[in-house]
């Protein structure tokens, strides 16, 4: 009988500090009355113990869930006249058009890498079979292993994807319906199925690139972004500057000028040799 009733002290105990920590959480709008210890005393301690499991697993979820959304990063383009650019963690480059968002993870998942896109955007992906990349737009899902293409799904034109290079699978959220498109190749959603084409409009993926901006982005990420744009000219850094960040605007300039600019900016100097411009402090 004692130790019954030290069992129900200890229990009483461990709900008033449970029901403190599910107030402090704002998950409780008030706290529990009585009844709830009669269903301890009427179920047991088995029934009470499978209870308070049920109500710490929704305060660690609903936790988890808070940490998650803060981890998560946005860069949005408000911008109507430049396309802003970003690399993210994995290597791989986004290009927003105007009026878009993409929200990614401060870090991807060792076996998927997922964003979320609402816009338009030009998606140049980091090649890694064993993490895949995964877009999220309000009607698709898109997966892709490494390769470069044009999404549209601003919502005012049906959704669309046109692949530059690679391969990439749409599914249909809806309807599950899923379709693999390869370079040349365009699908649409029209009268809610996605439709395959042959790229009417090749032209488009170059449009994003003729007036790009950075915005704090890291020195070392840019030059990337434009020697893969120019592979006739190679521009490089030293290791000390690849970390320094800058936010500049190109419009179709050429490797030479960018230089310039990125030089000016950062108060740096350049060298050219061998088709190769080096800049240093």
């Amino acid at each position: 009988m004692i130790e019954t009733e030290r069992n129900k002290k200890k229990t009483d105990r461990a709900w008033n500090a449970l029901y403190q920590r599910l107030e402090e959480e704002g998950l409780l709008s008030g706290r529990p009355a009585s009844p709830f210890r009669s269903i301890l005393w009427k179920g047991g301690m088995a029934a009470a113990v499978a209870l308070l499991c049920l109500l710490v697993s929704v305060v660690y979820l609903n936790r988890t869930e808070r940490e998650a959304d803060r981890n998560l990063l946005t860069r949005q383009n408000s911008e109507t006249t430049t396309t802003l650019v970003t690399t993210l963690e994995d290597g791989s480059v986004v290009y927003l058009a105007e009026n878009t968002s993409l929200q990614y993870p401060q870090h991807f998942s060792s076996d998927r890498r997922e964003v979320s896109l609402q816009g338009n955007a030009l998606f140049d992906v980091a090649g890694n079979r064993a993490r895949p990349f995964v877009i999220e737009t309000e009607d698709t899902r898109i997966e892709v292993l490494g390769t470069a293409f044009n999404v549209k799904s601003s919502g005012s034109s049906p959704f669309e994807l046109s692949v530059q290079r690679g391969e990439v699978k749409v599914t249909l959220k809806k309807s599950g319906q899923d379709i693999h498109v390869k370079a040349g190749e365009t699908v649409t959603l029209l009268s809610r199925k996605l439709q395959l084409s042959a790229t009417p409009d090749p032209g488009q993926f170059a449009r994003y690139t003729e007036r790009i901006r950075f915005k704090d982005e890291m020195l070392g990420n840019i030059l990337r972004v434009i020697n893969s744009q120019n592979p006739g000219i190679r521009l490089e850094t030293t290791p000390e500057l690849q970390n320094r960040t800058l936010t500049v605007t190109f419009s179709n300039d050429t490797p030479e000028d960018m230089a310039e600019l990125i030089c000016l900016a950062l108060n740096l100097k350049k060298t050219e040799k061998n088709n190769t411009i080096t800049l240093s402090e």
